[in-house]
C-alpha cells in the first residue's frame, strides 16, 4: 500500500477533488469488488491507452516536483523551486508483454559499462510517477527501468484486476522482453510483494532484491488493518506527494485498487521470503506505520541473506521523499555483486 499525504501543498496543482486523503478515502469507500471477484462494475469503463506514440517525452516533465535529498532528515523535500529545476533523464516506451500494452520508464544507458540495469516496481495504488524520484537519482549510475504493473498508470487495464501471481508472470515477461541480463529488483509496499514472489520462484533472473517497505505485516493483514494503517501514514507523508498520487488511484479506478488490496492481504509473503537465496536489502522508513519495527525485523530475519536498513525520518513513502540516501544504499548492496 502506498500511502499519500493528508493535504495538497500550497505550491502544487490543486487537486481538484479535494485533499488527497479526502479523495483516497471516497476511492476506497467506492463500491467494489466482493470477495471472491475482482472484475469492475458494469457500469465502470476502463479504456486502454492506445493512442500515445511507441516512444515519447515524459509527459509529465513540465508539472512533476521531485524531491531533492535534504541533508539532515531525508524524509524532508527540498524546496519546491529548486525541485523544478531538476531536469529529468527519463523517457517512456510502450511494448507489448504477454499480449498487453506495457508503458516503462526508463533512463539512458549511464556512462559506466557493465552497471547491472534496476527495476523499480511499484507499489498497489499507484504507478511509475511516484518511482521518479528515485529513477532519476540512480539512473547517474544504473540503466533505470519503470514498469507499470497492469492496470496501473500508462498500462493497459485488463477487465480485472491482476493477482500477485498474474502480475509476477507479467514481470517476468517483461524482463524476456526486454532481453534482461539477471536484474536489482526493488520492490515497494505490494511492489516488494511481487518482487519477493519472483525472486523466490527464479533467483536465476534477480542479481539482488530491495525490499522497501513491504506488506503485509500478518498483525494487519486484513482490508480494514492495511487501510487503518495507510490513514497513519497518510498523516505523516509529504504533502507534495498528494496531487501525483491521487491521480495514480483515480486512473487505476477505486475498483481494481479495492481487488488489489484483497490480495494483498491473502498473500502470505512468509513463504516466499523464506525462498529468497539472492543478497537482499530491507529497506523502510522510521516513521512508516504500515511496516513497523517488529515486522520489518521479521522479514530481515526470514531472508537467509538480508540486511535492514532504516532511512530516518522516512514514512511508507520512503523511496519517494529519500531518493539520495536510498540510491546510496541500493549502490552499496550491488557492490559485491559485482564482484562475484
Amino acid at each position: 500500500m502506498t500511502a499519500v499525504a493528508g493535504r495538497a501543498g500550497s505550491r502544487t496543482r490543486p487537486d481538484p477533488t479535494g485533499t488527497g486523503l479526502d479523495a483516497l478515502r471516497r476511492a476506497l469507500a467506492a463500491p467494489h469488488p466482493t470477495a471472491g471477484s475482482d472484475r469492475p462494475p458494469a457500469h465502470t469503463p476502463d479504456p486502454d491507452r492506445t493512442s500515445r506514440p511507441a516512444t515519447v517525452p515524459d509527459p509529465e516533465a513540465a508539472s512533476r516536483a521531485a524531491p531533492a535529498p535534504a541533508r539532515t532528515s531525508p524524509a524532508t523535500p527540498g524546496p519546491q523551486a529548486a525541485a523544478r529545476r531538476v531536469r529529468t533523464t527519463l523517457t517512456s516506451e510502450f511494448r507489448l508483454v504477454d499480449g498487453l500494452r506495457t508503458h516503462t520508464r526508463r533512463s539512458a544507458d549511464p556512462t559506466v559499462p557493465g552497471t547491472p540495469p534496476v527495476v523499480l516496481v511499484h507499489g498497489l495504488a499507484v504507478s511509475h510517477r511516484y518511482l521518479t524520484p528515485l529513477a532519476e537519482t540512480l539512473g547517474t549510475t544504473h540503466p533505470v527501468y519503470v514498469p507499470d504493473l497492469p492496470g496501473f498508470g500508462l498500462s493497459a487495464h485488463p477487465g480485472h484486476s491482476y493477482d500477485l501471481r498474474q502480475h509476477v508472470a507479467h514481470l517476468l515477461a517483461w524482463l524476456d522482453a526486454y532481453r534482461m541480463p539477471p536484474v536489482c529488483l526493488v520492490g515497494h509496499s505490494f511492489g516488494a510483494e511481487v518482487a519477493a514472489a519472483l525472486a523466490a520462484d527464479r533467483p536465476g533472473v534477480v542479481r539482488a532484491l530491495v525490499l522497501a517497505g513491504p506488506t503485509s505485516d500478518p498483525t494487519a493483514r486484513s482490508r480494514r488493518g492495511l487501510v487503518g494503517r495507510w490513514l497513519v501514514d497518510s498523516l505523516r507523508e509529504a504533502p507534495w506527494q498528494a496531487p501525483i498520487l491521487v491521480r495514480d488511484v483515480l486512473d487505476a479506478r477505486p475498483w481494481r485498487v479495492a481487488a488489489t488490496i484483497a490480495h494483498s492481504v491473502r498473500n502470505a509473503v512468509e513463504e516466499d521470503l523464506v525462498r529468497i537465496t539472492v543478497p537482499t536489502l530491507v529497506l523502510a522508513g522510521e516513521r512508516d506505520p504500515i511496516v513497523p519495527p517488529r515486522w520489518r525485523a521479521q522479514v530481515t530475519r526470514l531472508v537467509p541473506d538480508a540486511r535492514l536498513v532504516t532511512v530516518p525520518g522516512a514514512a511508507h513513502n520512503v523511496l519517494t521523499t529519500a531518493p539520495g540516501p536510498v540510491a546510496g544504499a541500493i549502490r552499496d548492496l550491488l557492490v559485491p555483486t559485482l564482484a562475484r
